[in-house]
């Protein structure tokens, strides 16, 4: 019996999850449902305002569909099988599918990061140079940046699950999370894994810097632009825009580099859960509320759609 034992065993992991049955974390378990349901809808809400209403089909509002769609997969990678597993007892998640969430986890994190780059890229264009905006920032050359941003993602992500699930794997193959993570499973690994780590790390550099690079960049430049600025609303607009924008890279970054550039050695497991649960939760919900809410143009499209929405129930 322990030989069938070992060996289907050694098909999967256990996720251990990050709250037990205590009411303290029966409630924060009810909180993260909530907060993706609301991620869930708000990021489903935008990417369809964007697609139907046609004064939205601009660059800036194309990439931020794109970002709302990458969110949803983000929530949509790690929360589902989580309640799932908490609601059925069971901790368990095979190979195929451990190596589905870090392939669709680090894939999505690092486009959103080119993504961001781009969306940076996009305001400088339109406020530093608005009479060239229509040529620089053109449809074939904004789907071309949106295309580079989910392909150079996805790239990370079959790099990191081609090496991550080539490891062997002994003793208890218990992640101390609640979906796989690369970090989670370096712990368990039996091979010597620095090297991993240290490619993990200049993949990072790379994937984090040079968008961080382009993101400073840009906005240097639009700030000066701004603050040269003669009209009082032209420079409000300005700093709306970006100020909702600089508040998204700022939380992305903050966690994404907190999360992966520190050594194996300092992590604390809890610490790592709780951020990485901010990071792949509260992220993707606060984005949408982020963007729209200071926007007049989606409040307006949404307004739009509800109103339409009225229209058709008074015929009918």
């Amino acid at each position: 019996g322990i030989l069938v034992e070992n060996q289907t065993f050694n098909s999967g992991f256990i996720l251990l999850g990050i709250f037990n049955y205590s009411p303290t974390h029966i409630f924060l378990f009810s909180l993260v449902l909530g907060i993706f349901t609301v991620a869930f809808m708000g990021n489903t809400a935008m990417i369809l305002l964007i697609y139907l209403d046609t004064q939205l089909h601009t660059p800036m509002y194309f990439l931020l569909s794109q970002l709302s769609l990458m969110d949803l997969m983000l929530v949509c990678t790690t929360v589902p099988k989580m309640a799932f597993n908490y609601m059925s007892g069971s901790k368990s998640i095979s190979l195929a599918g451990c190596g589905a969430q870090i392939f669709f986890y680090v894939s999505l994190l690092g486009a959103e990061c080119f993504l961001l780059a781009t969306m940076a890229y996009d305001r400088y264009v339109a406020i530093c140079h608005p009479l060239r905006y229509s040529i620089l920032m053109n449809q074939k050359i904004c789907g071309l940046m949106a295309a580079c941003s989910w392909i150079l993602g996805s790239l990370d992500g079959i790099i990191e699950v081609a090496v991550a699930l080539s490891f062997s794997y002994c003793g208890a193959r218990e992640i101390p999370h609640f979906f796989c993570d690369v970090p989670a499973l370096l712990i368990l690994s039996c091979t010597n894994t620095l090297l991993f780590e240290r490619m993990i790390f200049i993949c990072c550099v790379i994937m984090l810097l040079f968008p961080v690079a382009v993101i400073i960049a840009s906005y240097v430049h639009v700030i000066v632009a701004v603050i040269h600025m003669g009209s009082g609303e032209g420079r409000r607009k300005a700093f709306a825009t970006c100020s909702s924008h600089l508040t998204v890279v700022g939380m992305y970054y903050g966690a994404a580099m907190f999360i992966y550039m520190r050594p194996t050695s300092d992590r604390s497991p809890t610490q790592d859960k709780m951020i990485s649960a901010f990071y792949t939760i509260l992220t993707p919900m606060l984005n949408p509320l982020i963007y729209s809410l200071r926007n007049k143009e989606v409040v307006r499209a949404f307004l739009k759609m509800l109103g339409k929405g009225k229209s058709r129930e008074q015929i009918a």
